[in-house]
């Protein structure tokens, strides 16, 4: 069973103009991640307890200690009570994303929205781990280089001038290494302002052009580029891939529209042209696979475990298989995050600190020098 999605990208591009120019600094108020894993178990447990679907949104509102949570399901049973369909009602309150009411819909029309429950379920739940993972993993170095920031500023604007007002009493030619920490101390505050000023308007950049193509291709080819952490991008949004395709086909979607809605959930520039194209390869006889291979995105792993499950016609078992593999090396790499930059950063603060006190420290060596003559 499939059904068209030409009517949802029609009317985004009616009112894409406006939303460029107003999405960037409309900041309304989302549920969280938690707040929708918690969501999507509970009303599916429901569901499979032979709940109805009014009835158990009636529950999960009585349950809700979050006020805007409570509004939001109120406001779902409303329109389902009116006579919209549940992906109608979910769509309407703009708290879900496309991929999220699409994959109710395919649990509506397919008669398994227990099962599409469940799998949003762990969607949001894997999410949510990977998101602590990477947060517990960059909080200590994310400490340690603001602390360096403020002792290098510290060290710049207090214990230089200090060393400095004692060189002047000598008036001896200090070594070139003192001469430019002397300098960098003297116009501290225009550099630390300047950077400042370049985060700044990176970010002010950031939101106006996020949503144009070309910035998009940019930034994400940029992403991939960086070392270690660009294979690690592109794992993350491959396991996306791989997840939202076996969420789709285990629910008899279609393959072209298991694909548009994967390009739908997933905000990763590349994979999103590259789906546009294998979908258009598709629609001409080719196999997924050999799609697949056309787009340097996809590892060759993947497709050569694709080509497999296309001949053996288990492509969702092989989506759902990868999808375990991709979330296993995930963790190991975000470990390793921790794991490298922490001597990284110690070594990296040793340099420069030691860099400024031999640079402060090495005319007072020559002092006995000096002051002979």
């Amino acid at each position: 069973m499939s059904f068209d999605l030409s009517t949802y990208k029609t009317n985004k591009s009616k009112s894409n103009d406006f939303k460029i120019k107003t999405k960037s600094f409309q900041f309304s108020k989302k549920l969280p991640d938690k707040r929708k894993e918690i969501f999507y178990r509970e009303l599916g447990m429901l569901l499979k307890s032979g709940v109805d679907f009014k009835k158990a949104l009636e529950i999960l509102s009585n349950q809700s200690s979050n006020r805007f949570e409570k509004e939001i399901i109120l406001q779902i049973k409303e329109k389902i009570v009116e006579g919209r369909s549940i992906y109608e009602s979910m769509r309407e309150s703009n708290q879900f994303s496309a991929y999220e009411y699409y994959s109710i819909q395919i649990g509506e029309e397919t008669r398994k929205l227990e099962e599409v429950l469940g799998e949003l379920q762990k969607y949001f739940n894997q999410k949510i781990q990977m998101k602590r993972q990477i947060i517990s993993v960059m909080t200590y170095p994310t400490i340690i280089m603001l602390v360096t920031v403020l002792v290098l500023y510290f060290m710049l604007n207090k214990v230089v001038p200090m060393f400095s007002s004692v060189f002047k009493q000598f008036g001896s030619e200090l070594p070139k290494s003192t001469q430019i920490i002397i300098k960098i101390s003297n116009h501290s505050g225009i550099i630390f302002s300047i950077i400042i000023g370049i985060i700044l308007g990176f970010i002010f950049i950031h939101i106006l052009l996020k949503e144009r193509s070309s910035y998009r291709l940019l930034t994400s080819h940029i992403a991939l580029k960086i070392p270690y952490f660009g294979n690690l991008i592109k794992k993350i949004y491959i396991s996306r891939f791989c997840q939202a395709m076996n969420l789709l086909i285990t629910s008899k979607t279609t393959l072209i529209n298991s694909l548009t809605l994967t390009a739908k959930m997933i905000s990763f520039y590349p994979i999103e042209i590259a789906i546009h194209q294998i979908k258009e390869d598709i629609t001409r006889g080719a196999s997924l696979n050999e799609s697949l291979k056309k787009h340097t995105v996809f590892e060759n792993k993947m497709v050569s475990m694709v080509e497999v499950a296309e001949q053996v016609n288990q492509l969702e078992t092989m989506f759902e298989r990868l999808t375990e593999q991709y979330n296993e090396e995930i963790n190991h790499q975000t470990k390793m995050i921790g794991v490298i930059l922490e001597p990284m950063i110690i070594i990296v603060i040793g340099i420069i600190v030691g860099i400024i006190m031999v640079s402060m420290y090495a005319p007072m060596f020559d002092l006995s020098k000096i002051i002979n003559k």
